[in-house]
């Protein structure tokens, strides 16, 4: 069951990887994406290691410029060594290192790169139990918790072009969510 994702990126990809952590974050997935930024007291590389150890699944988020990244590359090379599940989100037109150019990617443009994580928690909840869905209110802040919309309904919401609905347990305002990421939208 795959319960924590390591997020591998470059540097320059450091706010599509938080919009990723943030999407996994809501339907009950930690992810190792941030730990550049923590501790000073311990090396990058030992922040890598630590990530990649405690997680089930690395997600590489290959840009154009990203798939290139020496650190991305290693911490590929780390995941094969730990035999970690790895699947890779691919932008239009990058290139697979060669250690998963065997693997099939999520591909995606910059502008829909939210369907691409949409279809990345469509297939984690295929290989996990995934339950619980995080809300954060957009007008009073609150942070609730409630089940997952079945993956049904999901895919309904999407083909509709349309939003799943909720109420917020605490100011009672009705929020929209987008069905791809579930981000809340008022």
């Amino acid at each position: 069951m795959i319960t924590r994702v390591y997020i591998s990126h470059s540097p320059a990809d450091e706010d599509m990887a938080l919009q990723l952590s943030r999407a996994l974050w809501r339907v009950g997935l930690e992810s190792y994406v941030a730990l550049y930024n923590q501790s000073i007291a311990i090396s990058q590389a030992e922040r890598v290691s630590f990530g990649l150890r405690n997680s089930e699944c690395l997600v590489a988020l290959l840009t154009l410029e990203g798939s290139v990244s020496p650190d991305l590359c290693q911490e590929i090379g780390f995941a094969r060594s730990l035999d970690l599940l790895i699947i890779p989100l691919q932008e239009e037109g990058a290139n697979l290192p060669f250690l998963i150019e065997h693997l099939r990617p999520i591909f995606f443009r910059e502008e829909r790169y939210a369907d691409a994580i949409g279809l990345l928690i469509k297939t984690l909840r295929e290989l996990s139990r995934l339950e619980w869905l995080k809300v954060t209110c957009p007008k009073c802040g609150e942070e609730m918790t409630q089940y997952l919309t079945p993956q049904d309904e999901v895919e309904d919401a999407l083909a509709k072009g349309s939003f799943l609905e909720t109420i917020c347990s605490y100011c009672q305002n009705e929020i929209r969510l987008d069905a791809r990421t579930f981000e809340p939208r008022i």
